[in-house]
């Protein structure tokens, strides 16, 4: 009873998935995100850089940290301004996104445009989630 009760739900599970050209999608699907700042955080750590561009635009700063050997980069700083709110309401001047590989690893929200060293903000770790299917 108990393996057609684990083969019914992987199939469910499969069967959640949508399948595109062979390929299975796992991005989510967000055509905007909020900017308020917890559910910033919650939205922007589901996503890659590529759909960030795409909802954001181009960061109003970048800077990759790059592996001496290979050149490969492992970590970005992005900021973006203006694009999000504290709970009280007043947008923070600048955000900060600070990648390792492809995926939002911290979030900054700065009250000043980025140059200085210390924040006046708040600062948030995003969970680790794993894509909706």
């Amino acid at each position: 009873m108990k393996i057609w009760q684990t083969v019914g739900a992987l199939s469910v599970a499969l069967s959640a998935l949508s399948v595109t050209a062979g390929e299975i999608k796992t991005e989510p699907m967000v055509s905007e995100l909020p900017t308020e700042e917890k559910a910033f955080v919650d939205a922007v750590g589901k996503l890659n850089k590529a759909k960030i561009v795409e909802l954001l635009g181009e960061p109003a700063k970048a800077e990759d940290v790059k592996l001496k050997d290979s050149g490969r980069v492992v970590a970005s700083i992005w900021h973006y301004h203006y694009i999000n709110t504290a709970p009280d309401g007043e947008y923070y001047q600048t955000t900060e996104l600070d990648f390792i590989e492809d995926k939002v690893n911290v979030v900054v929200f700065l009250n000043n445009d980025g140059a200085e060293k210390a924040s006046t903000g708040q600062t948030y770790e995003v969970p680790d989630v794993k894509p909706e299917m």
